[in-house]
């Protein structure tokens, strides 16, 4: 993969421009993409159910990152896993360990 270092003066880049995608990681790095062509693509109705379900936990999962006591404990135990808090709340929503 190719590296890109930015003028000083840009601070950050991300989105799509034309046919590539820019991308920042969690770690701050910014990566180039070439933009994938869904057009064609037709989703199965088991994809469509995942994407809403996986969608709902995300919004589930903003709103329990909103709350300073609950984000508390998804940090405490992204900590001792080494994971994002976050990304922890994603999956206990979607897997139904917590109520929505």
């Amino acid at each position: 993969m190719a590296k890109v270092k930015f003028h000083p003066a840009i601070q950050s880049m991300w989105g799509r421009m034309g046919d590539l995608v820019f991308r920042r990681s969690h770690t701050g790095e910014t990566q180039l993409y070439n933009a994938p062509d869904m057009s064609k693509v037709q989703w199965s109705e088991a994809q469509q159910a995942h994407r809403q379900r996986f969608k709902q936990a995300v919004v589930a999962a903003k709103a329990a990152m909103a709350d300073p006591s609950i984000r508390a404990d998804y940090e405490k135990a992204a900590a001792q896993q080494g994971k994002r808090p976050f990304d922890l709340a994603v999956s206990d929503f979607y897997h139904g360990r917590k109520n929505q």
